[in-house]
């Protein structure tokens, strides 16, 4: 069974990059012991097949054109990645959250929003993709500067 195991686990990280308690979560139920599992989760970090600094820059990497920085650090945490990881992944962040939730703003909405309702609808949606209160409102309210 060991050896299935590691072979399941090989072929999962060779997939993508997965987080420690992710890739112990999809494991789990294929283990013998615990202790057997956490000796190959050990095993898979000493021969860096799987690193949380790596997933975590990767997923940082990925979301950094669709998402905010607080959708993306609550990510990072419900995938189990350490705090002092996640914060410096997020570190590396092209850009500040300004310029990219304009970029964001601009590719979804043609034109800023005439009536209350579809400034209203344009705030939940780069609300909902992570970014502050205060920022949202600054762009849909045309307080940034929108020249290109």
């Amino acid at each position: 069974m060991a050896n299935a195991l590691r072979a399941r686990a090989l072929a999962l990280v060779a997939r993508r990059e997965m987080s420690r308690a992710e890739l112990r979560k999809k494991l789990e139920p294929l283990a013998e012991s615990i202790a057997e599992l956490d000796s190959l989760l050990d095993e898979l970090a000493q021969s860096r097949l799987q690193s949380d600094s790596r997933y975590a820059e990767a997923l940082v990497h990925t979301r950094a054109r669709r998402f905010g920085a607080a959708r993306i650090a609550t990510e990072l945490r419900d995938k189990g990645v350490a705090p002092e990881l996640a914060e410096a992944a997020m570190a590396a962040l092209p850009g500040d959250e300004e310029s990219r939730a304009l970029a964001i703003w601009r590719r979804k909405f043609p034109a800023p929003g005439t009536s209350r309702e579809e400034r209203a609808k344009q705030g939940r949606f780069l609300m909902g993709r992570g970014f502050t209160a205060d920022l949202v409102w600054r762009i849909v309210g045309g307080k940034i500067d929108d020249a290109e």
